[in-house]
């Protein structure tokens, strides 16, 4: 079984920083891509970032320049910086991992954290 652990949110002002971060664990044998999504009250979820396995990275045009998602295999561990919030930023983010482990393909989300940004 594999399971993901979020921590990082909380309140920040406008223009601050805030990290998240995504713990994995389980008899995982290769990571597919592991991305960070969110929603925001009354919208629909959203892709923020992601990564692929081989390392390559993608970001939605508002968080662009903005945020970093980066990974520290050692801990397994995958982080979002994010930089430069705004209050559009405000959502709850998820954390979402895909890839290859001992019973096979698996597609796990973590539980969710709140980032909340004032203006």
């Amino acid at each position: 079984q594999v399971q993901l652990v979020e921590s990082g949110g909380g309140l920040v002002q406008a223009g601050g920083s805030m990290r998240l971060s995504c713990a994995y664990s389980g008899s995982i044998f290769s990571i597919t891509a592991m991305g960070w999504y969110r929603q925001a009250p009354g919208s629909q979820r959203e892709l923020v970032a992601v990564v692929t396995g081989r390392g390559s990275t993608n970001y939605a045009d508002s968080v662009k320049g903005r945020f970093t998602i980066s990974r520290d295999n050692a801990r397994d561990t995958r982080y979002l910086q994010m930089n430069s919030l705004k209050p559009e930023d405000t959502a709850v983010y998820y954390c979402n991992v895909r890839g290859i482990y001992s019973n096979g393909n698996f597609d796990v989300w973590g539980q969710g954290t709140l980032v909340t940004v004032s203006s």
